[in-house]
């Protein structure tokens, strides 16, 4: 009896530890979502200033 609630613990931790993995594979791809969308934007308004000033 013991030993299978220490493989239902064990299978436990594992699934928790899979679970905090995905979560933190989820926030690298919207860190680098996120990233590319900030130099998009400030790539465009630094076009938009460049065309702006005068000659």
């Amino acid at each position: 009896m013991l030993a299978a609630l220490w493989f239902v613990a064990d299978a436990a931790e594992e699934g928790r530890n899979v679970v905090l993995s995905m979560l933190v594979v989820g926030l690298v791809f919207l860190a680098a979502i996120g990233l590319g969308e900030l130099t998009h934007y400030l790539g465009a308004k630094r076009r938009r200033a460049k065309l702006q000033r005068p000659l």
